[in-house]
Formats: C-alpha cells, structure tokens, sequence
C-alpha cells in the first residue's frame, strides 16, 4: 500500500503540491507563533554589563504574579552577606543612574543611553584602564573610550556632566576600554562613594555581581546564595542574569504571551481549516479515480490505507521541513517586537520542541480529519454508485456537518456578545474580539454550499439581465455545482473576515488612544528633559516666568491595585488642573501633597474607596504604600489613572526624577513669546527641549504604534496564508474544469465565451463571500468598538476595506482566469482526451 501510495504521489503532482503547500506553511507559522509564546514565558536575557558574573543578585522583578515597571534595588548590606557565602570569591555591587557628558551644553555621544556607575563594577564587563587611574575621591570620574572620543576629553581635562537634573564638573581621571562589545550603553565611572550619592536611591544598589572562587561549582554556589539572600532579592544565573540590567522587562512579557496566544490560537484553527478544505478539495477531485479503483475490486479498507498512507507521506514530509522556517519566520517577528521596542533586544529567542509537536499536530491533525471525513464516502460506496456519483458534486449536507458548523458559528457569536457585555476596555479586549471573527467564518464556510445556492437563486434576475449567455452559463454551473462554489467562496470568506476585522481593531485602537490622550492633555508647553530629569525647584522657576498660568511636573509609571494593572501619574498639586482634563467632583486637588492620591469617582467605586480612606498601592518598584484619598473627579474610561504627587512617585522611578513639566499659558499671553520666554530657560538647563503638547501626544501615539508594527506583521502573516489557500483552491478548482472547458469548445463555445462565464462566476463568488465575510468581520469589529468607542463602526478609513475586498478580486480572477486562460492554449480535442 505504501508503494501504491508513492506512485500515487507522483502522478497526481499539482494536488499533492497544494496540499504540501499548505501543510507546509500551516506548519511553520503555528511553529513561528508558539516559538513568540515560548520566549514570553521564558523570558530570558542576555546578560550585558554584568556579563563576567556567573551569579547576579538583583532586586525582585515581580511582587507576587505581578511584574515590576521600574527598578526595584536592594540593601547594600546584602553585598557583604553575599561575600561571606563559602566559595564566592568576590561579590561586587553595582549602581546604574543616567549620567550624561555635556559639550557646549548638550549633551555628547550618539543616540545611545549613557549611565554612571561605581568603578568597583568595571570588573563585571570587564571594563580596563586604557590610560590614567580609577576616580578615587569625588569630583573624579573615568569615561569610556568612545565617550571620551566624542567628548575630546583626555586624561586630565575637565568635563560637565548631567545627572541627578544638575550639571556638574569633573576631571577626567581615567579612560577605560571595554573587553568585547557586551555592553550597548555609554559608561562613566566614579568613586564608590560617590555613585551611592549620585544614584540617590538612599544607598541601596541595583544589583550584586558574583564571582565564583577557583573550582566552586555554579550551580552548588547559587543554592547558598539564594539561601543567603533569604528572599530579599532574586538570584539569577544563565541566561536569565541580564534581567538585573533590564528594569521593567517583565511587564512586557505579558504583552508577548497575549499577542502570541491571541494570533496563535487564532492561526491553528485558520492553518487547521485551510489544511482540511485543501485535503478535502484534492481527495474530491479524485473521485473518479476512488470510483474505478473501486469498480476494479479494491475494498473499502484498502482505500482507507492508501489515503492514509498518502497523507501520513505528505505530513511527515511537510512539517520535518517545516521546522528551520517556523524557527527563522518566529525569530523574525520576534525581531519586529525587538525593533519596536515591545520587548528589549537582549531578551533571547526561544523555539524548543513544544511549538514544533504543535505546528507539527496542528498540520497532521487537520490532514487527519480531512482524509478521514472525505475519504470515508468515497471508501464506502459500492463500485457502481462510485462510478455514477464521481460526476456529480454529491450530498454535502450531513448532520455531523451541521452540528460542527453551528459548534463553531455559536462560539463565534458568543465570543462577541461576551465582549460587547462583559469585557472591559483593556489589553484583553482583543483576546476575544479576534477570534469571533475566525470562529465564526469557519462555521459558515462549512455551510457555504447551502448559503451559496441561496444566495445565487436571489442573485439570478439581476445577473441574468446584464450578463447574457455567459452569466446563463455561470448561474446554471452555480446552481449545479454549489459543492464546488463553495470551496472557492469558503478561503475568501476567511480571508476577509480575519484581514477586516483585525485591521480594524487596530485602527480604532489607534484613534481612541491619540483622541483621548490629546484630550486629556490642556498644557501649551512640555520641557522634556533629555539628561537625567528636572531636579526639585525647577518647576517652580517655570511658574514665576511671565506669562506662565500653571506648571506641573509628570510622571508616568504604571503599578497595581488589588493586583490590577493601574497607570500611575505624578503631578504637581498647584499646576495639574490647568494642565490635565481632571474635573472633581468631591475633594480638592489642591491637598495632592505628601502621602496621598487622587482617583476616578469610577476608579473609587471599584475599588471600594471614598475621601479620607487609605488606597493600598503597589509602586512601579514594588513599594506598598497606602496614600490617603483626597479627591475623586470625573472617570473617563479612556483615560484612567490615580494622581499622586510627583514628590512621592517620582523616587520610585528607575530615573529617579521627573522627566517632563507641563506648563500652561496665562489667558491672553502670547503663546510664542512665552515659547521664547520657556526656551530662554531651558537653555540654562543641559539636556532640555521644549515642545508644544503634540509632542506628548505624539509620543503616546509612538508608544502605540510599537504594537501596531507588530500586529501589522502577524496579521500580514496571517492573511498571507489565507491567501495562498485561497489561490490554491481556485487554481485546483479552475483545473480540474479543463474537460467541460473542451467540451463547451468542441459544442461551439468560443474562447470569449468561456472566460465570459468564469468571469460571472467569479463576481458570483466575490459577491457571495464578500457578504459573508462582512457579516463574519462584523463579529469582531462591532463588540470591539462599543467597548472603544461606544459606536457600531469603527474607527478607520473606508479604504482598508475596499482594499481588503479589491484585493480579494484580484486574488479570485487571477487563480481562475489566468490557469483558464493558459489552459485554452491546447486544443479543445487534446484536453477531453487526455483528462
């Protein structure tokens, strides 16, 4: 049987190749999507900086199941705990703050960060002296070799540098060189003690590096350190250490396993249909050839086998070659996420045998079930009636068919009423809104045959007046041979379902979050500070400049409440009612001093707070604070945060400092001379822009945008598949018609004629699948703007849909047109004869 099955393969190539096409890429790309999951849930980096230390001891990067946005840091009394620990050699802390070279008051270098540290961590890199000595008292520092470079300093000189939002001068003591090229950043070292100071972190530290003593055992050493630590700080070996130099990546591992499992679960079921439709139409288009092997005497188990062994030849070949193109096509989103800025590019890719056993079952499965239901029939109908029946499209319509089909129509409903009634506005919207769509289109395309007729017989007049003999021609073909419409209608409804509804959602994301944030913002100016932050008093030298109505400072961090992902922003209580849309309705802004918060009267109600109660508060760093309510004002669910003051929020920063102040012009005061008057000042401040309130807009659409480049990829990805399905079934279909192309020739039918009626039926098609994909869109696209939007439509050009649905006609005349065309080339008489 296997050899039959061999033979089989290779005189049935352009079936077989469809088939191995789709299993192929189906393969992959399920691969791709769970090799992005994998890396979510590992979440491992590279370490950079700290990359000679076997052992790093850093600060928690979760408190509890919610992950950290900022820097936690650590005792500095942990460092002789950690040396003490037998077998450690040395254990050396480290301290990273934003420290900037200043040349002619701007700030030096390329576009990279630039960080100060204590010299004791040079070692860590390691980092060398190249020339001069190591900073051994204040108002000394070393700078790297291509800092120096781009600052003209050499050993000796003195050069300003920006940090803690103070400008200070230092002598150049040292140049150092690093070994290799592990660590991305600009470095400047300074004395031991006077990093501790310019970190401000009130002498705790980021992280401890860890050196093993000569023959120590690894793995024995990070037991005892662990144990040392006594959980007041994470220990972190292989290649999980270059999270101590990533503050806040674990916040976005979140986002990479909800985009991983939103597009991947939606892909195996999109690859699990296109494989089945795919088998199935090729298994269909042999019926002939199931119906003489019959006839001649095979059995009905040995035609099982054969399928099978078809099938299992195909699967097994498809998905081994699928496995080095799933790892490139998953490590080349993984590049976008990285290039956005989603996650950082040290976080290491990770593709292991789990997403390859899923790809690999995803393709074998669905293969396994086409084989199984579209052989079945052929296999079990007796020879005679196999050779009568192989020329008609036969019964389609059975009742595990129908119940499967409202299986997946009702979940598909259900998922979009339960995301128009019960979830919220949020990162998880898309979790269910996505995969209404998908669920539902399947669920039609399996009743496509029935749905199709339908909607022909409603068709039929109009057509009939514009399309004459050909569209007669068409209908009857439509009307008979509803079985072999709806293969074609059934990719194309997925295609403009998935592409519709997914588009969308991301164009009305786009413009609710640029509306609302813009909305929010009633500044006329921001002073962005590129060096390190404002220091304390600066804020109030904005306020006594002419012109100035308020200023605020702002911070923007994120943190929990009751173990809710929460926006948390710092602001100054004597400027933020001019600068941010916050109306009260109860309490007063002006007593956001101290240890206190404002919130939502919405925001109040949820969690189960009022005016004079303690709000408990997990800080970005994993602070637990209970500030005292002192305002609620009016919710905007587009817009929701708590206020705290930026005196108090801003510490708890990795930067430490606040990096913006908005400022509010005076009623009648000319905007542009107060923009002089704000430049003037921030001339006098190294490192300071200033920028009218767009740029924050602008900035929250960068932010958005992040996501956008990645979604795009996915669903391009994901859309890409549809359409080779898609071209696939036409071009098979539009193939296996070459014999009633002849016959219709050698009757009188002229080449016009012909192409004439595929045209028809191709508008048939597209008209048909355009409606039923819409509606299928529909699913997604209404719930998911409700809850953005409070609106049935979405946000979005009208153009995104004519180019999805123009796109599709393309796709459609082109699989059937040209094939027909080029098949028309061999006389009419070769074509019926060797059929």
């Amino acid at each position: 049987m296997w050899a039959l099955a061999f033979r089989t393969l290779k005189f049935r190539k352009t079936s077989f190749i469809a088939t191995f096409v789709a299993m192929f890429l189906g393969a992959a790309i399920v691969m791709a999507c769970g090799g992005l999951m994998e890396t979510g849930v590992r979440m491992n980096a590279e370490p950079q900086r700290l990359g000679r230390a076997p052992i790093v001891v850093t600060g928690q990067q979760k408190d509890g199941s919610s992950a950290l946005t900022e820097r936690n840091r650590i005792d500095a009394a942990l460092v002789d705990r950690v040396g003490a620990v037998p077998g450690v050699r040395k254990a050396i802390g480290d301290v990273s703050f934003p420290a900037t070279v200043l040349a002619d008051r701007k700030p030096v270098g390329d576009e990279s960060a630039s960080y100060g540290h204590d010299w004791g961590s040079a070692q860590l890199t390691p980092y060398r002296l190249a020339q001069g000595a190591t900073p051994a008292r204040p108002g000394e520092v070393v700078l790297d070799a291509e800092l120096a470079k781009d600052a003209g300093a050499s050993v000796g000189s003195r050069v300003d540098v920006a940090v803690g939002g103070a400008t200070h001068s230092y002598r150049v003591a040292g140049i150092a060189t690093q070994q290799g090229d592990a660590n991305p950043d600009a470095a400047l070292f300074f004395s031991a003690a006077e990093a501790r100071q310019l970190a401000g972190a009130n002498g705790r530290i980021d992280s401890i590096g860890v050196l093993p003593g000569p023959g120590t055992d690894v793995s024995s050493l990070t037991t005892a350190v662990t144990s040392a630590v006594d959980g007041k700080a994470e220990v972190l070996t292989g290649e999980r250490r270059g999270l101590a130099e990533l503050p806040g990546t674990m916040a976005s591992q979140r986002t990479v396993v909800i985009l991983a499992a939103i597009f991947g679960s939606s892909m195996v079921l999109i690859v699990m249909f296109g494989v089945a439709s795919t088998v199935g139409l090729s298994l269909q288009q042999r019926s002939r050839e199931m119906a003489l092997l019959r006839a001649i005497g095979t059995t009905s188990q040995q035609l099982r086998r054969m399928i099978v062994c078809e099938t299992a030849v195909l699967s097994v070949a498809a998905t081994a070659l699928a496995i080095a193109p799933g790892y490139l096509i998953g490590k080349a989103l993984f590049g976008v996420l990285t290039d956005s800025g989603v996650v950082a590019s040290a976080i290491v890719f990770h593709e292991g045998w789990m997403p390859i056993a899923v790809g690999a079952a995803t393709a074998i499965v669905a293969a396994a079930a086409a084989t199984r239901f579209a052989g079945r029939r052929a296999a079990r109908t007796e020879p005679v009636a196999a050779l009568a029946e192989s020329a008609t499209d036969g019964r389609w319509f059975t009742v595990p068919r129908l119940l499967l089909a409202l299986f997946f129509i009702v979940n598909g409903v259900s998922l979009s009423v339960v995301t128009a009634t019960v979830m919220e506005d949020g990162p998880t919207l898309a979790s269910t809104a996505g995969p209404a769509s998908v669920l539902f289109s399947i669920g039609v395309a399996m009743l496509a045959p029935g749905i199709a007729k339908a909607m022909v017989a409603v068709l039929r007049p109009p057509i009939r007046l514009v399309s004459g003999l050909s569209g007669y021609l068409a209908l009857r073909n439509a009307m008979t041979s509803n079985v072999r419409m709806a293969g074609a209608v059934a990719p194309i409804v997925m295609l403009i379902a998935i592409a519709t509804g997914t588009l969308y959602m991301q164009s009305t994301e786009d413009d609710v979050s640029a509306r609302s944030y813009s909305e929010n913002i009633l500044s006329d100016y921001v002073l962005d500070s590129h060096a390190g932050g404002f220091a304390p008093g600066v804020t109030d030298e904005v306020r006594h400049r002419p012109g100035v109505a308020a200023a605020s400072e702002l911070v923007t961090t994120r943190g929990y409440v009751d173990g809710a992902d929460t926006a948390l922003r710092g602001v100054s209580a004597d400027g933020v009612r001019q600068n941010l849309d916050v109306r009260p309705v109860s309490g007063s802004l002006d007593k956001l001093r101290g240890d206190t918060v404002a919130l939502s009267d919405q925001q109040a109600q949820t969690f189960g707070v009022g005016l004079g109660d303690k709000l408990p508060v997990v800080l970005g760093d994993g602070t637990h604070v209970s500030p005292k309510v002192v305002a609620l004002y009016t919710d905007n669910p587009k817009q929701r945060y708590l206020l705290l003051p930026s005196a108090v929020l801003a510490p708890h920063t990795t930067d430490g400092l606040p990096q913006q102040i908005l400022v509010k012009a005076a009623p009648g005061t000319d905007t542009a001379k107060l923009g002089t008057e704000l430049t003037s000042l921030a001339a006098g401040r190294p490192g300071t822009e200033v920028t009218d309130r767009s740029s924050l807009s602008g900035s929250n659409n960068q932010i958005q945008q992040i996501l956008v480049s990645a979604n795009y990829t996915i669903v391009a990805m994901i859309v890409g598949y549809a359409a080779i399905t898609v071209v696939n079934t036409l071009v098979a279909v539009t193939r296996k018609r070459r014999t009633e192309f002849g016959l219709q020739r050698l009757t009188g039918a002229t080449r016009a004629q012909v192409m004439g009626m595929l045209t028809v039926e191709g508008a048939l098609v597209a008209i048909i699948a355009t409606v039923l994909g819409t509606i299928a869109s529909a699913m997604t696209i209404v719930p998911y703007s409700l809850v953005k939007n409070d609106s049935l439509l979405p946000s979005g050009s009208i153009g995104i849909y004519l180019g999805i649905v123009g796109g599709s006609l393309l796709l459609i005349f082109g699989a059937t047109l040209y094939p027909t065309w080029r098949g028309m080339r061999t006389p009419p008489i070769e074509t019926v004869t060797t059929a």
